[in-house]
């Protein structure tokens, strides 16, 4: 079961964190040979961080960034929301924000959504 990290915790994502969960889904993005958007919100679903990587497609920002903040809402509510290439943040169990990709296929949007969230 997910927990919904208490305000004013520890529990959020920090810019290091957004940043080394993108450098993680850019690492992955770039193994498969598709530039991505990829966004991360933190506890509250404010943005903390995004990248397009070069080539990305510009009309995915957006997407990228709405995926982040559905899955982190969703998982809020202990609803677990099929978005392709997003996944909430979990630290220790709570949820802590969320990351969201948009570039590719669902299928490699999740692939590198997978490997930004792991880097948490």
């Amino acid at each position: 079961m997910i927990r919904y990290a208490p305000k004013g915790s520890r529990l959020s994502v920090s810019l290091a964190d957004a940043r080394r969960i993108i450098a993680a889904g850019e690492v992955r993005a770039h193994e498969l040979g598709q530039p991505m958007n990829i966004a991360v919100v933190d506890r509250e679903g404010s943005l903390v961080s995004h990248v397009r990587m070069d080539g990305a497609w510009s009309g995915s920002v957006d997407v990228s960034i709405t995926k982040a903040v559905t899955v982190r809402a969703g998982a809020e509510q202990g609803q677990v929301m099929a978005v392709a290439g997003g996944l909430p943040l979990l630290r220790d169990g709570d949820l802590v924000g969320g990351v969201g990709v948009s570039g590719g296929s669902d299928e490699l949007d999740h692939e590198v959504a997978l490997a930004a969230a792991a880097a948490l």
